[in-house]
């Protein structure tokens, strides 16, 4: 076959079976191993350290190379920090540098300096980082920075620095272009209209499904970000770790989902895919890690936490909060104020494997559990409504209360186990999730 070319065609058939979510998932996690084979070849052998320092100062006696910004302070807005009224401006101040680094990267380093900077692709590509990155509300690349000081003010009794503040939002914003790469392929896949209170990046003018190439670029920036200013750092490959973790438990999460549900329109809803288990697999491996581990396991890094036993405890409370906060996502898509959530809830509409059918499910008679099949995932506001009155039927209201109190108590028995965590890291996230309008 390889001799004839053959195997090629067969490769090429395969691939074009698949589903896109399918090539998605499988050209991530190929991505994944590459990327995480090329980071541990650089740590083999005594000499690798040696030997990367001797190419990185000959790249610097290049005229003509590129110089990544490595650590230097004079790199950062400084002034401009100092000016900055609140948290989210300082943050906001750091992402054109880095846009900036990242489209020279993409000139001298991608492209071995063939391209100039007014190349049709590198506009599109600057053009694209500045549509998708910075939007949406950047709650996980803020709660980097967040997670991060409370680890230095609790251990250390001080503020950061500008400059520090400024070292630790490269890390946040390299999360958000971790997260843009998530949502970029999701819109696509969900046929999505609207992103954070904008036309989604693939229905834009001239884009559509070349955005599932974008996400890639998006992805791969990550960890160019990582290079760039962390590759010095003794923790560098742990950081490269966690976060190729996280892709590849988001990716499986996004399967766990799509596939609770027939993947051809054509076909019945299948009700008895939405099972306890797969919703808390989905939850998981799609909310905990990539929303509420990754910021905290990031700070718990750069701040020199190195007991396996601590980021075991902190995996574990995360995985709670991560729980309880989708389960109040699906709660409120029901029972929440429109206005109040900023949207009107359409899980019973989109045939969505929620906590509150799960639910119900589990505590249906066998004549109650037909009304749900027969009217679960139907855009018609009288099945809608009957799916409605079978949950509150079945007191749902009252069965999420009782969760969160018992989830809430959990939490607090798990972070009194907690020794080298400080409590006000893990404070953050349960202030923001417990605190949200029912």
């Amino acid at each position: 076959l390889y001799q004839t070319g053959r195997i090629y065609q067969l490769q090429y058939a395969f691939f074009e079976e698949l589903e896109i979510i399918e090539q998605i998932g499988l050209l991530s996690l190929l991505f994944c191993i590459i990327h995480f084979a090329v980071s541990i070849s650089t740590y083999i052998g005594p000499d690798s350290k040696q030997e990367h320092s001797h190419d990185h100062s000959h790249d610097h006696d290049d005229s003509h190379s590129y110089e990544p910004p490595e650590k230097s302070a004079n790199k950062y807005p400084l002034v401009e920090l100092a000016a900055a009224a609140t948290d989210m401006e300082k943050f906001k101040l750091i992402f054109p540098g880095l846009r900036d680094e990242l489209f020279q990267h993409s000139i001298h380093k991608i492209s071995f300096s063939v391209l100039t900077p007014d190349n049709e692709v590198l506009a599109r590509l600057k053009k694209m980082m500045d549509y998708v990155v910075p939007g949406g509300n950047l709650n996980v690349g803020m709660d980097v920075v967040f997670a991060h000081r409370a680890f230095i003010e609790a251990n250390e009794n001080r503020k950061l620095t500008h400059t520090e503040f400024a070292r630790v939002s490269v890390l946040g914003w390299a999360v958000q272009f971790l997260q843009a790469f998530f949502m970029v392929a999701c819109d696509v896949i969900d046929k999505n209209e609207t992103r954070g209170g904008q036309t989604c990046w693939y229905k834009t003018n001239k884009v559509g499904l070349v955005a599932i190439r974008d996400s890639f670029m998006l992805e791969s920036f990550v960890f160019t970000l990582i290079k760039m200013y962390y590759g010095d750092e003794h923790y560098y490959l742990q950081l490269v770790e966690l976060l190729l973790e996280v892709v590849q438990k988001k990716n499986f999460g996004q399967l766990f989902d799509l596939t609770s549900q027939p993947l051809n329109s054509k076909e019945e809803t299948d009700l008895s895919r939405f099972t306890t288990e797969r919703y808390a697999l989905m939850v998981k491996h799609n909310t905990t890690f990539n929303t509420f581990y990754l910021p905290i396991a990031i700070g718990m890094i750069t701040s020199g936490v190195t007991n396996p036993e601590e980021f075991q405890l902190a995996q574990e409370i995360c995985v709670m909060m991560g729980e309880y906060s989708q389960i109040q996502d699906d709660y409120l898509d029901c029972y929440g104020d429109p206005k109040a959530i900023e949207k009107n809830g359409t899980d019973i509409q989109e045939n969505k494997c929620s906590w509150l059918l799960v639910q119900a499910l589990n505590r249906a008679t066998p004549e109650q559990r037909k009304v749900l099949n027969d009217n679960y995932g139907s855009c018609d506001e009288e099945k809608v409504f009957r799916c409605k009155k079978m949950y509150d039927d079945l007191k749902l209201e009252e069965v999420f209360a009782k969760y969160k109190e018992d989830s809430f108590q959990q939490i607090q028995a798990e972070l009194k186990k907690s020794t080298l965590i400080p409590r006000e890291v893990f404070e953050i996230f349960l202030n923001k999730i417990y605190k949200r309008t029912e």
